[in-house]
This record gives structure tokens, sequence and C-alpha cells, in this order.
């Protein structure tokens, strides 16, 4: 986008190529600066920047800013995250989708690199010692703890998943010292996970837990990996939270799988996939 307004700028009126100039000279604080302010820094009138946008090929200044700030890579969160009703399906597919980037990209920076470390050391330490891991969530937090499983199976490494609250419980109640449960929900308040991992963590288990900040949940682990995504009905992203949830394990396997070491690994994959191979009709 940025080489585009470059190679554009030529055939621009001066007034417009003053805020190509700005936009190349700051994008990110043009992604994210009223119009007002942009105008004054460009000496340009509001119209101007507008006409700018437009001429680059846009709806407006709101969708250049969106695009903007997905093309450097620097979300600035829910801009115009609310759809509106007059929204075409363009529309819609920027909002939704800038919001998502926007929030992986928050997550991105704010992520906590010693709980991740923590959590590996943790997974790693069952696994060697041959403990039990297993994996929780109820509604799209359980989809997350089954992707969880899949993941982990991969690396060679016996996991479970559970996403019935009665068979959490149970198995909570199965686990010891040496074994470790992790532990998966959006809002951190759901009444079976905080019961599984208090007995989890009464009888010695390691519990990690992903979930929002400041959760009853978050308190209730040993490790806390905070994945924050306040899901409301103007955003219109219920899978947010979801997909950063796999994220977060995303990064946690990967983790594991480099700590387990490629030697031992890569093998194994192989002969995965070769057996999978075998099953596909031709």
């Amino acid at each position: 986008m940025l080489d585009r307004i470059k190679a554009s700028l030529p055939s621009l009126a001066p007034a417009e190529q003053r805020v190509g100039k700005l936009v190349l000279l700051d994008p990110r604080s043009f992604a994210s600066l009223p119009v007002s302010e942009l105008a004054d820094r460009a000496h340009v009138s509001k119209p101007t920047v507008v006409r700018f946008c437009r001429s680059m090929g846009y709806d407006g200044l709101s969708d250049f800013k969106l695009k903007l700030a997905g093309t450097v890579s620097e979300g600035v969160p829910f801009i115009h995250r609310s759809v509106d009703v007059d929204d075409k399906v363009g529309d819609v597919l920027v909002k939704v989708i800038d919001n998502t980037v926007a929030a992986f990209l928050k997550y991105r920076n704010d992520a906590s690199t010693h709980s991740i470390e923590k959590a590996v050391d943790a997974l790693l330490a069952t696994y060697k010692n041959r403990g039990r891991i297993e994996f929780y969530g109820a509604g799209n937090s359980g989809i997350v703890a089954q992707d969880a499983q899949h993941k982990f199976f991969r690396l060679g490494i016996n996991a479970i998943a559970y996403s019935d609250g009665h068979m959490q419980v149970m198995s909570a109640s199965l686990l010891g010292p040496g074994d470790c449960v992790v532990i998966i929900s959006n809002s951190g308040r759901t009444r079976d996970l905080m019961d599984a991992a208090d007995i989890a963590r009464k009888h010695g288990a390691t519990v990690i837990v992903i979930t929002a900040s400041g959760s009853p949940l978050a308190a209730s682990g040993h490790i806390h990996l905070s994945a924050d995504h306040p899901e409301g009905y103007d955003r219109y992203s219920p899978m947010t939270s979801r997909l950063m949830h796999l994220m977060v394990i995303d990064v946690v396997a990967t983790c594991v799988a480099l700590r387990i070491g490629g030697s031992k690994l890569q093998p194994l994959l192989k002969e995965m996939k070769n057996n999978l191979r075998s099953k596909r009709y031709t």
C-alpha cells in the first residue's frame, strides 16, 4: 500500500501530494489521528484528505485508515468497530477481520513471555516424567481444548481433552503431583472449569489457565496466560477469543516441539503424514 502511494504521488494534485507525503512520513500516526489534525499537519483542508483517500481507491478516510493500519502491522484497536446498518458486505468484511487482526496484534504486544516460558517448562516436565496432560474448555473453548489435544498428540505427547463439565471435575479428581492441566475460558467465570481448577490444584497438579486477566479462573491457576478480548454485540466478532486461544496454544505447542528437538520429532511427523496419506481415496 505504501509503495503504491509513493508511485502515485506524481499524478496527484499538489495538495493531495502533501497528504500522501504525510502518510509515507508517519503511517502509524496517520492511521490513528482525526481528520482535523491530519489536515493541519499536511497544511490542507479536511476535504482534501478525504479526496486523497478516494483518489487512492478507497471509500473514504475510515476505509483508508483500516487498510493502512493493517499494512504497517500496527493494529489500531477497534477503529470504527461498530457494524452499521448501511454497511455492505465489503464493509463488514473489513471491520470484522481488521478488528480481529487488531486484537491479535495487541495480544502480541502485551503477552508475557515469562508466563509462556513457565507454561512450556511445566508441560515439558510433565511429558518427561510421564505425567498426565489434560485440556479443559467449555463451548468455543472446548473446541480449542480438542485442538490442543490434537497438536500435542502430533508431537508424540499423549493428552486428553474434555469439554463436559462432569468429566472435567471427575478427571481433575484423578490428577496428582507431576500431572498438568490446561484450562481455557474467555470469561474465566464458568463454574465447572473453576471447580476443576480448584480440585486439580488441591490434588497437587500444575494448573495452567488461558483466560481473561482479573477473572476468578485467572487466580485459580499456578500459571496464567492472559488472553484479554472483551466480546460485545457491536464488534460482531464472537470467534475472536476462540482464535486468540488457538493462537496461544500454537505458540505453546511450537515451543514444546522445539524443546523436544527436531531429530526425534521430524521422523514421527513424517510417519504420521505418510500414514494419513495412505488412507485417502485417489
